[in-house]
């Protein structure tokens, strides 16, 4: 990793919560840190599974829960088992607690202004584009890739929703049943594997390899959700399964897809794959690619 680089990203860390005030117990002038300010915006009107909490702000169970203990102390949130599992425990907003939130969002709002009035029109403008690409790859260095079973209910969420999506966007339409898609079993070591996107803990993406013996690696079922768009995680995830394809010693990695894809198709271009004749009778496919890759030794 870049020196300089790791030197610029801690003094924009040091810059930002300085001038946000994170440092200071009585966040936006009330009396709670940003801790409980947080908790308070995430939980929400509908209120939220505690484990759920947890996972979207990747903190700590102890932490959560003095946090919560905090915040039920003083009226602002009621924690209650619920009804179908009494493990499983759910938070949600009081009166108080909702007015709370209304009053941290109104003093939120007149701390963003305070960082925009000082500055003229231009320098406004190039903050707030500056701070929506921070945010964006900020976002997608949260995103994590893990390898889990095809049957796994997120790994299942995901193909659902891109099977629905591949029913809007073909011109056939799309079914299951006609296509060549590779049974659980091919997508599970040693015959492969299937890859899942998570942010904040939700399945966001899905892409599978499988790994025939003695034939190229290939690529299946790669499906990026329209809200986790833009944050590079279709090459990441086509960078991810190469390396994996290289490591089970295969020299060649393939696909297919739709010519409706066309984003996808840009997106094999620029990562090295080349356009090749059919290599099987996938009835939804319009093209074919392929990419030599170096096999691990």
């Amino acid at each position: 990793m870049d020196a300089e680089q790791i030197g610029h990203v801690r003094r924009f860390n040091r810059t930002v919560t300085e001038r946000v005030g994170v440092l200071h117990d009585h966040y936006l002038g009330r009396d709670r840190p940003i801790g409980e300010a947080r908790l308070i915006w995430e939980i929400g009107e509908q209120g939220l599974d505690v484990r759920r909490l947890r996972e979207r702000l990747e903190l700590d169970s102890g932490y959560v829960s003095r946090l919560l203990r905090s915040l039920e102390a003083d009226g602002l949130v009621t924690v209650e088992p619920q009804p179908h599992d009494r493990r499983v425990r759910s938070v949600r907003l009081t009166e108080a607690g909702r007015a709370e939130r209304a009053l941290l969002d109104s003093r939120s709002d007149e701390l963003a202004g305070s960082l925009l009035e000082p500055l003229n029109a231009v320098q406004r403008a190039r903050l707030v584009a500056a701070m929506t690409e921070v945010d964006r790859l900020l976002t997608a260095a949260t995103v994590t890739l893990t390898v889990i079973d095809p049957d796994h209910p997120d790994a299942q969420h995901c193909l659902r929703s891109y099977f629905t999506e591949l029913q809007e966007r073909f011109e056939t339409g799309f079914d299951p049943a006609r296509s060549l898609l590779p049974d659980a079993g091919e997508l599970q070591p040693p015959h492969g594997l299937f890859l899942i996107a998570r942010l904040h803990g939700d399945p966001v993406g899905c892409a599978g390899l499988k790994l025939p013996p003695g034939a190229p690696a290939e690529i299946k079922r790669m499906w990026v959700a329209p809200q986790a768009r833009r944050l590079g995680l279709g090459r990441r995830f086509l960078t991810e399964l190469e390396a994996r394809a290289a490591e089970h010693g295969r020299d060649v990695l393939r696909l297919d897809t739709n010519k409706a894809l066309s984003a996808a198709i840009g997106l094999y271009h620029s990562c090295g794959f080349e356009e090749v004749a059919a290599f099987n009778g996938e009835p939804y496919a319009d093209h074919w690619f392929e990419k030599h890759i170096t096999a691990a030794s």
